[in-house]
């Protein structure tokens, strides 16, 4: 057991199955294994506790997210001026973090580009621009994932660059199917495809449209049931969606499309790696994402992918001609027209096979390992500078 001060990781809420809060999870587990005990706090707790983990969970309440964030943050602070002072690794910006993963993109870029010009005069922006502020002008450490990730807080925030550290992907081994032969993945989608069948209602020879991704109106759903009812094809489309969110809007926005008997709307589960390699083509629309794990998961799961520009991962997409990328600023009728293209190309192009030839490289998985190794060089040169 390492004879250091408990790291202090930091996430306003923690559930299962969040691309934010597996990235959590993981790298917490990595200073696990390396032999660090580790404190969480946190508003919200869904889920098992690890072994080594000691959870503080905060009784903060608020009507508004900008007040329960900033009572969140004096209660966190409150806690770690009587606790042992180890480094505070936080998954949300807020003041007073030692190093931060940055699983959100740049807000100030956000406000420039995709709200009006009121916005900057609104409570809300004020609140987040101060947090993001905290983190980037000042003295933490900061871990990104992507390159838009990077030229956005380099131009929002000059002077931060040597604080900058770029990760790579993290996918999990399950995501992994290169070593599976032909014949094995094809007993296993249908297989797949069986189970769906019964436990949803999907017809096994439906082509399987799939979304994964909680925060459903980030994340495009409106864009892609436009598509998937813009399909005048001779296919027959059946989209799933999987994650935790908000449906209702979705599912009336279905009704009103027409679709509604071709779409399938689920919560967070456990058997993703099952249905990525069941379905027949990812489509991930998002407004913004700062990376997008999903979008690896289904190319390296011989999944081929449609999605925007705006998604950190896209760039993979393109590197391993794996699919198409929508172009910015998104417009509609070209994501229609690409969906159409693609479904229409599915029997012979060699997306799926260049996925999972991609998927081959181990630098993929590496992700909570580079988090750990800069969190010890800043516990190092803490200790250096203290010494």
């Amino acid at each position: 057991m390492s004879t250091q001060p408990p790291l202090n990781f930091v996430i306003y809420t923690y559930f299962p199955y969040g691309g934010q809060q597996r990235d959590f999870m993981r790298v917490l587990r990595e200073c696990l294994v390396r032999g660090y005990a580790v404190n969480v706090y946190t508003m919200q707790w869904t889920g098992e506790v690890p072994s080594g983990v000691t959870l503080h969970l905060a009784p903060v309440k608020a009507m508004t997210k900008t007040r329960l964030y900033r009572q969140f943050t004096r209660w966190l602070q409150a806690e770690l001026a009587t606790a042992e002072r180890g480094l505070v690794v936080g998954f949300n910006k807020m003041p007073g973090l030692d190093v931060y993963y940055a699983a959100d993109p740049c807000f100030e870029e956000m406000a420039a580009t995709q709200r009006a010009a009121y916005y900057r005069f609104t409570p809300r922006y004020r609140h987040f621009a101060a947090y993001e502020a905290a983190v980037l002008s000042g003295d933490t450490e900061v871990l990104y994932l992507s390159p838009q990730q990077r030229a956005a807080f380099s131009r929002y925030y000059p002077g931060c660059e040597p604080r900058l550290h770029e990760l790579p992907p993290g996918l999990a081994d399950d995501r992994r199917l290169a070593d599976a032969s032909p014949a094995a993945r094809a007993q296993r989608k249908a297989a797949v495809r069986e189970r769906l069948q019964h436990e949803l209602t999907i017809a096994p020879d439906a082509t399987l449209i799939l979304q994964v991704g909680s925060g459903f109106k980030v994340k495009g759903v409106d864009r892609a049931l436009r598509a998937v009812a813009g399909y005048s094809g001779q296919k027959q489309l059946h989209y799933l969606l999987v994650g935790s969110g908000k449906p209702e809007a979705f599912i009336r926005l279905a009704n009103r499309l027409g679709i509604a008997e071709k779409v399938t709307i689920v919560g967070g589960r456990d058997d993703v790696p099952d249905l990525l390699a069941a379905a027949d083509l990812m489509l991930h629309p998002a407004y913004r994402e700062s990376a997008g794990y999903t979008l690896l998961e289904a190319i390296v799961a011989g999944l081929p992918v449609l999605t925007t520009a705006t998604c950190g991962y896209a760039f993979h997409v393109m590197r391993a001609d794996a699919g198409r990328v929508c172009d910015e600023p998104f417009v509609q009728s070209e994501l229609n027209a690409a969906l159409a293209q693609m479904l229409a190309e599915l029997p012979k192009a060699q997306w799926s096979a260049n996925g999972l030839a991609y998927g081959a490289d181990e630098r993929l998985y590496s992700m909570p390992q580079a988090a750990v190794d800069v969190i010890e060089r800043v516990i190092a040169r803490k200790h250096d500078s203290r010494a």
